[in-house]
């Protein structure tokens, strides 16, 4: 499987206190065990060392990300991403500007988004969004 991992399944994973028994923890400890391929983003990367603090828990989340394949977002990406927003827009779906990026690369690059974030499930309605469901 090609996973693209939101930041709300790695926000649970990073936690200190022990993560809670959600699926997505299952599916993106599956994965890596499993050598799946897992993508991520600078943008993703970002929001996780903006919501930690502390050297600790910055360094284990770049010794865990210096591992995964980064996607850089081409124009083309760009564009597409506005296209989707607007129709979810006129959908009366409200997606914020980075969610419909993230969205777009998994569908440029045919990969599965696992998230817990149910804005994505939205999304998917408008787009050929794949999710992963348990």
């Amino acid at each position: 499987m090609r996973l693209f991992v939101d930041t709300s399944v790695w926000s649970l994973a990073f936690r200190r206190d022990a993560p809670p028994a959600v699926p997505e923890l299952d599916c993106l400890r599956r994965a890596l065990v499993g050598g799946d391929l897992v993508f991520t983003t600078g943008f993703v990367l970002q929001e996780l060392l903006q919501g930690f603090r502390g050297p600790r828990a910055r360094e284990k989340i770049l010794d865990h990300f210096e591992a995964l394949p980064l996607l850089a977002p081409e124009r083309k990406d760009h564009v597409e991403a506005a296209t989707l927003l607007g129709a979810c827009r006129r959908r009366g779906i409200q997606v914020g500007t980075i969610d419909a990026l993230l969205a777009q690369l998994c569908i440029h690059h045919d990969l599965t988004l696992l998230t817990t974030d149910a804005d994505f499930e939205r999304v998917a309605r408008i787009g050929s969004l794949s999710l992963w469901r348990p």
